[in-house]
């Protein structure tokens, strides 16, 4: 299938139902599933207790992954914000829609060859969910254009970052937006209650620039420097890791007022991240650009490990067995349409391709091997920090195997991620082989993206602050 047949099935596919499949899946039935889907902002896969971190106070996620399954191979399909939003939303890998990096001003967008908005005749998982009767909401960062939310498929929404003009509005809304989030997403859990829901809580946090007060950065004062000057906090892990445990906080009022309204036991709930880390190096995290991306190679704008694994939980108690750690299913952000639309039992419509697969036996418990290689492009070089975080622009993970590679095949790196995932053993030479076939499946796939001149310009762009 060439480029314009996959985005002509992939935007314009028919959302549409047959009858019977309605008929066999009751509006408003109670039976059916709610999801709530929490995303952080550049939390690395090492920024929990669960997944590890020495000293990181999150008590409320460490819970959320006891009681349900912690993943330890869990990719979203781009290193930075925006692109990675689009593939939970469209099942597509983002270049799909020429979105390769965070959307901004029309100039610079159009200077990178990118639209302004996530085409709003895309076919979402919001849109199919609500053909069978559920009500959606999104709460928090947005990022994947101007458009009104309620194009992709959504009910009721309060965005920043675009997706509408119900904007947050705080005086201190950075130092607040944790609590301010949930306290929508608790409105509209009280509210549709009675219903299936889905519901995106989508936060700006640990996102750069940070703010936390005096009363979020005071569990770690003792734990990490004593020394403090008036209104001034000497180090950049107590700030980072203080709005980490507030984020913590507000997600467990979140969890508590599902217990509350007797909802959890038939609630999906998942927690992810939009990609790992921000470097200390970006002027706007020199204060806290400290995130840990765990035991991996790569931060943020990195096709290395740190920069696309991180965390994910998801709890289901109605259907999935407790404190369950899943170290063998490679899940990723793609697939989440197929995945809950198996969940919740709804086909896929005949025409939609799509790049993902459904996941929905491991999100039950049972590690799945997925069948379809996940793919990634990163066409700018604006980057930050160490080199040896500067990964090629192309990657393809394929079972064991990750090639990393220039679209010119140069600088060819292949890692057997089982046995190296921190990725310092290059065994291209070694295995010609498996770089050969590997580097025909990305070159096939990107000759069905659109195309786009590689632009030294735009790819050389100072890197600006994306809200």
């Amino acid at each position: 299938m060439d480029r314009r047949d996959f985005l002509k099935n992939a935007t314009l596919g028919g959302i549409a139902l047959s009858a019977s499949v309605k008929s066999s899946i009751r509006i408003g039935d109670s039976h059916l599933p709610n999801f709530v889907f929490i995303c952080a902002d550049d939390l690395g896969w090492g920024d929990l207790r669960c997944y590890g971190h020495p000293f990181a106070i999150t008590p409320n996620l460490d819970k959320l992954a006891q009681e349900g399954i912690r993943f330890t191979q869990f990719y979203v399909n781009s290193p930075v914000c925006s692109p990675s939003r689009v593939a939970f939303l469209t099942g597509c890998f983002p270049s799909r829609f020429r979105i390769w990096d965070y959307l901004s001003t029309s100039e610079l967008n159009a200077k990178r060859g990118m639209p302004d908005s996530l085409d709003p005749k895309v076919t979402t998982l919001q849109k199919l969910l609500k053909e069978v009767g559920y009500v959606c909401g999104h709460f928090g960062k947005w990022h994947m254009g101007l458009i009104e939310a309620k194009e992709y498929g959504f009910d009721e929404y309060r965005t920043f970052a675009g997706g509408g003009s119900n904007q947050f509005k705080s005086e201190h809304f950075i130092r607040y937006s944790s609590r301010l989030i949930v306290d929508e997403a608790i409105r509209f859990i009280e509210t549709y209650r009675n219903k299936p829901f889905f519901i995106n809580v989508w936060f700006f946090h640990p996102h750069a620039p940070l703010d936390p007060d005096d009363e979020q950065i005071k569990p770690y004062i003792n734990r990490i420097d004593k020394r403090l000057t008036p209104n001034r906090y000497i180090t950049p892990a107590q700030v980072y890791y203080a709005v980490v445990t507030e984020m913590d906080r507000q997600i467990g009022r979140l969890l508590e007022k599902l217990e509350e309204l007797n909802l959890a036991e038939n609630t999906v709930v998942m927690f992810t991240s939009d990609n790992g880390p921000e470097d200390i190096a970006l002027l706007e995290a020199a204060h806290s650009g400290v995130g840990s991306p765990g035991p991996f190679r790569g931060r943020k704008r990195s096709l290395y490990e740190g920069g696309i694994r991180v965390p994910f939980i998801v709890r289901y108690p109605a259907k999935t067995l407790h404190g369950l750690v899943d170290r063998e299913s490679v899940v990723s952000g793609v697939d989440f349409l197929p995945t809950i639309c198996k969940l919740v039992g709804i086909p896929l419509p005949e025409d939609l391709q799509i790049d993902g697969e459904d996941m929905s036996e491991a999100l039950l418990g049972q590690p799945k091997r997925r069948k379809k290689p996940l793919m990634w492009e990163w066409r700018f070089r604006h980057f930050h920090g160490h080199l040896i975080n500067k990964s090629p622009s192309l990657a393809i993970r394929d079972g064991k195997w990750k090639l990393l590679m220039n679209p010119d095949k140069s600088r060819i790196e292949l890692y057997d991620i089982t046995n190296d995932p921190m990725e310092v053993n290059n065994l291209a030479k070694i295995h010609p082989e498996v770089v050969e076939i590997l580097s025909k499946k990305l070159h096939s796939w990107l000759a069905t993206l659109p195309e786009q001149p590689r632009d030294k310009d735009a790819g050389a762009i100072s890197y600006q602050f994306s809200p």
